[in-house]
């Protein structure tokens, strides 16, 4: 809401003002006013108005006196002269120094309410435009993957940074770098030089960009123009250059991999699951590490699990053939003494974490794995026999086998259920993404990433949605106030509600509802 302050000479004036204008139903803070520049110059410099409106002809400093002061110390405050001097050299004096408008006495409360709408819708525009400019490519591709920023918004961002940023299809890559207890790889110029070798080596296609999201982690997005051309670059990644670039690299690089997606809002999801993936592979290394330094024990340290025929029985087994390849996978465990070595617990371990991995990049699923991991390895430390391993090996292809089953259904009940949720709540004003979570019994992350990749748009941008068609249909349907309808469609902040809708439609609210009138009665006011 933005603060409006008066200064006149005349206390008739100053009242009428101040009490003929329903300020906060408008969108206004009244701050106060003062009769004269002299007087004023103290409280402006406290409140800040956002819109000074003052008469030109008052004792001890005039209008035009204090509006080139203000100016100066405050220029984002806008200025309104009122004046009854229909004179041309007071008018032109005033846009000399930089007034926003110039208007007679008297002056109508609806009329200077006009007046005073305009002016806002200025200087949000002046912001808006001052937020576009203060982008950075970095902050950009930041917001884009926390999906903090609309379509509308990074197309015009993009744009303000002369970036081209529509392509066919998306995805992300995440690279940590971090020293691993190598003490060369915690100087920055290390980590510098292992970017540069990652950029060259792989990830720097024409018209892809990256970004640092801290000192030792960076992000690329990629672009394509068809899915399978994106995909066989990921491919590329994935089979060649990380394995390559985790061992040509000094420290510890782990990398993280999302899907391909044909949105722009998808690279929210897409970084969503790399940020998964590089998480995985981390806890896979680590715990590679242990199993390398148990491989000198005395008791089962030859025993080996062939992970890759496991991730294909994943992807193509039937549960029918469940039971004889578990007996013949698990027959390399036999020998391994569960009781007093601690080898077939990392083995499993590492068996677990490749096959996840594998079933989220497979099949997409965008349930939480933390809580899923910690069930796993739970099961795992109490297994104590090799008939016991090849239970957990049942459980746990179940579990993923139950993610093949879900890939093809694509969560349509729970998204179903958010949004009706959203229709029947779209007035609360608070209701957010918790909320909804709540609802469906999932967490809000794990919803965030459903949402937009079934929805193919961010759970707040359908809300907007939601709210804006709906206040549509009461401009047309009722006799309702423009901040009336904003409140009952959930925004206490009627200003922003019509700077929305109009930036979302085009139109003003009262130009929309004049639209739908018949003709003898769009001229009528609202």
């Amino acid at each position: 809401m933005k603060k409006v302050m008066l200064v006149d000479d005349e206390i008739v004036i100053r009242e009428n003002i101040r009490d003929c204008v329903d300020w906060e139903k408008e969108g206004f803070i009244y701050c106060g006013d003062a009769p004269d520049g002299e007087v004023a110059l103290p409280m402006i410099e406290k409140w800040m108005p956002d819109i000074l409106i003052t008469d030109i002809k008052m004792p001890f400093m005039n209008g035009l006196e204090l509006s080139a002061i203000v100016r100066q110390r405050l220029p984002d405050t806008r200025i309104i002269i009122l004046s009854g001097h229909d004179e041309f050299n007071y008018a032109r004096s005033a846009l000399r120094i930089g007034v926003e408008e110039y208007c007679l006495k008297p002056v109508r409360s609806l009329d200077l309410v006009k007046l005073l709408h305009s002016v806002s819708d200025k200087i949000d525009q002046e912001r808006r435009d001052k937020e576009r400019k203060s982008y950075t490519p970095a902050k950009l591709f930041g917001d884009l993957c926390g999906g903090l920023v609309t379509t509308t918004e990074a197309v015009e961002a993009a744009s303000s940074l002369s970036l081209s940023l529509i392509a066919s299809h998306y995805a992300v890559v995440l690279c940590d770098m971090r020293d691993s207890g190598n003490p060369a790889f915690t100087d920055s110029a290390a980590v510098a030089q292992a970017e540069r070798i990652i950029d060259d080596a792989m990830l720097a296609p024409a018209g892809s960009w990256s970004f640092k999201r801290s000192r030792t982690e960076k992000a690329w997005i990629l672009k394509g123009d068809s899915r399978e051309e994106l995909g066989a670059q990921i491919e590329r990644i994935r089979r060649e250059w990380i394995p390559r670039l985790e061992d040509e690299l000094p420290g510890s690089v782990i990398f993280g991999i999302g899907s391909v997606q044909d949105r722009l809002q998808g690279i929210h999801v897409s970084f969503l699951e790399a940020e998964e993936d590089r998480n995985l592979r981390r806890m896979t290394l680590q715990n590679r590490q242990t199993l390398w330094d148990l491989s000198g024990g005395t008791t089962g340290t030859s025993a080996y699990l062939d992970r890759a025929r496991f991730a294909e029985f994943l992807k193509i087994g039937m549960p029918g053939q469940k039971d004889s390849f578990i007996r013949e996978f698990a027959a390399g465990l036999a020998d391994v003494d569960w009781r007093s070595s601690m080898y077939g617990y990392y083995l499993l371990n590492d068996l677990t974490l490749e096959s996840l991995r594998e079933a989220k990049r497979t099949f997409r699923s965008a349930e939480s794995s933390e809580e899923i991991i910690a069930e796993l390895q739970s099961a795992i430390r109490g297994i104590a026999s090799v008939e016991e391993c090849r239970r957990y090996l049942e459980t746990l292809l179940e579990k993923l086998w139950q993610w093949r089953a879900e890939a093809s259904y694509k969560y349509g009940d729970m998204i179903a259920k958010v949004k009706a949720y959203i229709q029947e709540h779209y007035g609360n004003d608070q209701l957010s993404l918790q909320d909804a979570a709540e609802h469906v019994r999932v967490s809000p992350s794990h919803l965030s990433k459903v949402f937009s990749q079934e929805s193919g748009q961010p759970f707040i941008e359908y809300l907007t949605q939601t709210r804006i068609r709906k206040s549509m249909e009461l401009l047309q349907t009722t006799r309702a106030k423009s901040y009336e309808i904003a409140y009952q469609v959930g925004y206490n902040d009627a200003h922003y509600f019509s700077n929305l809708f109009k930036k979302i439609t085009g139109m003003t609210t009262r130009d929309f509802r004049r639209q739908g009138m018949p003709a003898d009665r769009a001229t009528e006011g609202d």
